[in-house]
């Protein structure tokens, strides 16, 4: 029942940790952490693990991911998606709710739990539907979703359409102190499009969803946040313009957090080039200047998180022309690895800011740092990876837990391999 990891190079950016050590876990709990942990007399008796100077960071946490289930399972179930987010390090997921049904009703909040307990991998937190049915109408009963479970509520795959009730959800979350999660597409300028607008979907002959699409709804939504003083948190920015809004409205003090992908760090509207549907996703890849956007929010404190939108689609969903391919890629494997390799290795940001980005950070955008999470303080859960960052990981099928294969990384070699996963001190994954 307890379990001493010894000799790990232990980096925790809430703690400002970062150094060799040791973890004692008794009962699921963090008891000590540091270079004294081994002395503490709760020691004896304890299973030992000698890490060999790896890296131990707290588990990371995904407020961005489609686990398909119910409705959908033959693309992801809350198992498959679990085992997808343990191979990732990834110790808590917070699941959107274009489930089908919809995640508008105790009844399927209680189902997704009870699936997730079963499954006994990572913590699953659900999130409502902001509307009823995703009509975007009349809104969900957001009091019983919250006391259900629910950690946020969202329409994601719909843009919340009308200014009124978004004003509306907006008040509400705020008694209820949960984030509005946006999915910023004015429908009316996306309108038929599968990709990004601009010289390439032009030398293309391709049909584009402008930047304006994104960027005019978050200044519509950060102008409703400060009008109602709700928490709005804005998904998947892609656009040098909403950052540029995003950054400011923090400045004003306004109650606004974001999250980007990694593909939006990694790729731009280029990969289109090949007409392949693994490079389709909505928001859709941007141009360089948007990516280099992106890479300087992320070094300047902008991005509250890296989450990856694991959206999961089956070979019949995206082998087919790019116009009528579905939108979505998986990532949870590949977020850490593409983290190190492109803005770590790359000197964009630190190893210590990688690191909060996938746990301190979006364990405060969603408040789950009340539930101990996000970091391994003496008594929070015992959650956290052991990781080879001089070990390289290919991403191929054998490689990928995901159900479904969707990932525009085939055959990237990548750094940074998860030794194991490990959720209140039980070993899920390694």
């Amino acid at each position: 029942m307890s379990l001493l990891v010894k000799n790990a190079r232990i980096l925790d950016p809430a703690q400002k940790l970062d150094g060799l050590g040791s973890l004692l876990v008794v009962e699921g709990v963090v008891t000590a952490i540091g270079p004294d942990a081994e002395r503490d007399p709760m020691t004896a008796g304890a299973e030992v693990l000698d890490a060999g100077g790896k890296l131990l960071v707290p588990g990371f946490i995904d407020l961005h991911v489609h686990f398909r289930e119910p409705g959908h399972t033959r693309k992801e179930s809350i198992e498959t998606g679990s085992r997808a987010a343990v191979a990732g390090g990834f110790t808590s997921v917070c699941a959107m709710a274009n489930t089908r049904p919809v995640n508008d009703s105790v009844a399927i909040t209680e189902l997704m739990l009870a699936r997730a307990a079963k499954a006994g991998l990572c913590r699953y937190f659900p999130i409502g539907a902001v509307t009823k049915e995703f009509k975007g109408e009349e809104l969900a009963d957001f009091g019983t979703l919250k006391g259900a479970g629910c950690v946020a509520f969202s329409d994601d795959g719909l843009p919340i359409v009308s200014a009124e009730v978004m004003r509306r959800a907006l008040e509400y979350t705020r008694w209820l102190e949960t984030p509005v999660v946006a999915h910023e597409e004015d429908p009316t300028l996306a309108a038929k499009g599968y990709m990004h607008e601009g010289a390439v979907s032009a030398a293309l002959g391709c049909l584009g969803i402008p930047a304006a699409a994104e960027e005019a709804m978050v200044a519509r939504d950060i102008v409703l946040a400060e009008h109602t003083g709700g928490h709005l948190h804005l998904a998947h920015i892609s656009t040098a313009g909403s950052l540029r809004m995003i950054r400011e409205a923090k400045k004003r003090g306004l109650p606004v957090t974001c999250e980007v992908t990694p593909h939006h760090f990694a790729l731009t509207d280029k990969e289109l080039m090949k007409f392949d549907s693994d490079y389709k996703m909505n928001p859709p890849l941007r141009s360089e200047a948007d990516l280099d956007a992106v890479l300087q929010a992320l070094a300047d404190g902008t991005v509250d998180a890296i989450a990856t939108d694991h959206a999961p689609h089956g070979h019949d969903d995206k082998e087919v022309e790019l116009p009528i391919a579905a939108f979505g890629v998986i990532g949870l494997e590949t977020a850490f690895p593409l983290a190190i390799e492109l803005l770590v290795n790359k000197k964009i940001i630190s190893l210590e800011r990688a690191v909060d980005l996938l746990t301190a950070a979006p364990a405060r955008a969603f408040h789950l740092d009340k539930k101990g999470l996000g970091s391994l303080r003496v008594g929070n859960p015992a959650d956290f990876a052991l990781i080879n960052l001089d070990a390289k990981v290919t991403v191929d099928r054998a490689f990928i837990q995901s159900r479904s294969y969707n990932t525009p990384f085939k055959g990237w070699q990548l750094p940074g391999k998860i030794e194991s996963t490990w959720v209140a001190g039980k070993r899920v994954w390694g």
